[in-house]
């Protein structure tokens, strides 16, 4: 069976990004002075700089995108670059001028695939979405649609093992970059999340009090809650307690009913998640232990 194409509306030369350096080291003189250098005498300009002292941690974060001729050669950067690295003990990566290739897992709420799909098609989204698997059927139309793969690969209690073999499989397949949980409702493994460690990003409503379990909009209708949002952040063994890339708040009164609730955390959701995926995949998030840097 031919898979859909998937339909575009911005050429894509228009899309590739520039190269980017990433950087984290101990704080020390001379640093921005090496990166710059070492770029202008290969012939680069720079476009972007960012960089972050944090001088709580004693910790140094750049990130700086340039501008070179189309066939950069990040592995001869990285071997010329080797010797500053070990000078300044930095953990570095040269990113290549490609789009990250992305995942989208769903579940049955659309309204976070919904948004994705039309910032990907409007050339805004930062990456390339290549696939869409889901645990249900729901969502076939909305994927298939905008000429996207619709994987369907179930799973139960005692499925599970399997699933995420096959959810391993399906993400080499596509060969992705990132894996967006965008409203996916299957709790994934310790070991999966350690397979996705720095590549996997999920979404989840944000309340003071906190709520968890089923109906979360009706427990904070009950509470009379006065500011909704919600969370993207990094997935890992720790359930929503991964560092945390992008959150969005939104002030209600009490004239809000548990569908109005609902509604508007759908809005907040979506909102945070795109821009956490945009983040990502432009190289703007550098994870410092628990916590992220974010060069906006």
């Amino acid at each position: 069976m031919t898979q859909p194409t998937a339909l575009r509306t911005v050429p894509d030369a228009l899309a590739l990004p520039n190269p980017v350096l990433t950087l984290s080291c101990p704080q020390a003189p001379g640093i921005v002075q090496a990166v710059t250098q070492f770029l202008y005498e290969r012939g680069f300009d720079i476009d972007e700089h960012h960089q972050f002292d944090d001088r709580h941690l004693d910790v140094f974060h750049l990130r700086t995108s340039f501008v070179g001729p189309d066939d950069v050669d990040i592995a001869a950067l990285e071997r010329d670059f080797a010797d500053i690295a070990a000078r300044f003990d930095m953990h570095f990566t040269f990113h290549p001028r490609e789009r990250q290739r992305i995942l989208v897992m769903v579940s049955k709420s659309g309204h976070c695939l919904n948004d994705l799909l039309f910032r990907w098609r409007a050339g805004t989204l930062g990456g390339e979405i290549v696939a869409v698997v889901s645990n249900h059927e729901d969502l076939r139309p909305m994927a298939e649609a905008a000429g996207l793969p619709y994987h369907v690969i179930p799973v139960t209690a005692e499925t599970k093992p399997q699933a995420e073999d096959a959810l391993r499989a399906l993400v080499e397949e596509v060969d992705a970059d990132l894996v967006v949980l965008a409203r996916y409702m299957q709790v994934l493994s310790d070991e999966l999340t350690r397979d996705l460690e720095g590549r996997a990003i999920n979404i989840h409503h944000s309340f003071l009090p906190g709520f968890k379990g089923g109906r979360p909009y009706h427990q904070a209708y009950d509470r009379g809650v006065k500011l909704i949002g919600a969370t993207a952040h990094y997935v890992t063994a720790d359930l929503d307690e991964g560092p945390i890339i992008e959150q969005e708040v939104l002030r209600v009164t009490h004239a809000a009913s548990p569908r109005n609730l609902a509604t508007l955390g759908q809005d907040v959701e979506a909102t945070a998640l795109s821009r956490a995926v945009l983040w990502h995949c432009e190289h703007r998030v550098l994870i410092s232990g628990h916590r992220t840097i974010v060069f906006q």
